[in-house]
């Protein structure tokens, strides 16, 4: 009988595989420029979505309270060493813009060495206070305190007064709170944010 087969060679076969392998893979993910650009849009998107966001009274320009503000955002996280001391070397250079200044709590050395970095030095001979009360009642004497009450708005630079404790306007912030930075608190320098009536009241520096 004459034969019907029909040979195929390895290579063929061998071939042919490999189409098929091919064609059942999974397609890759493309790896474009677009790809990479999306997702660091979203991270900056999403980290600006995360960051504090001021209003009108933003800071700006080459005013005091700019000044006094750029002074105290390069302070942000200095402490007390040891904690709990009121005293570091850092915390003796803002007692050194108040006369008299020994260690002890210092909020209030914080504002006075902001404003001296400014060029604004509180007190009658830019002394400086190292009492919340002393500075408050200067402020009283001198025009330079106000209350919500009065229908000023705070402004970034502005001292923010509480009882027995200071801090800085940095900013307000678009529900209406008020973002400070402030000296010794939780024994350090540190960014808090404030509902506007927990101030006594404010003091204009510039």
């Amino acid at each position: 009988m004459a034969s019907d087969y029909s040979f195929v060679s390895l290579d063929s076969v061998l071939a042919r595989i490999a189409e098929i392998n091919t064609a059942f893979a999974p397609p890759s993910a493309p790896s474009s420029p677009s790809s990479t650009t999306s997702s660091t849009s979203f991270a900056s998107a999403l980290q600006g979505a995360m960051a504090p966001t001021a209003t009108a009274a933003t800071v700006g320009g080459d005013s005091v309270g700019a000044r006094m503000v750029a002074a105290a955002q390069g302070e942000i996280g200095q402490s007390e060493q040891p904690p709990g001391s009121n005293d570091s070397a850092r915390i003796a250079m803002y007692r050194s813009a108040t006369a008299g200044s020994s260690v002890g709590p210092w909020c209030a050395y914080f504002v006075s060495w902001a404003a001296r970095q400014a060029g604004a030095p509180l007190g009658d001979q830019g002394q400086g206070f190292g009492s919340v009360d002393q500075l408050w009642s200067w402020a009283q004497r001198t025009g330079r305190a106000y209350t919500l009450a009065s229908g000023q708005q705070p402004q970034p630079g502005d001292i923010i007064v509480f009882h027995e404790h200071v801090g800085m306007v940095e900013s307000v912030l678009p529900n209406g709170q008020i973002q400070t930075i402030e000296g010794n608190s939780s024994n350090m320098v540190a960014r808090r944010v404030h509902a506007p009536g927990d101030a006594i009241g404010f003091v204009h520096v510039g």
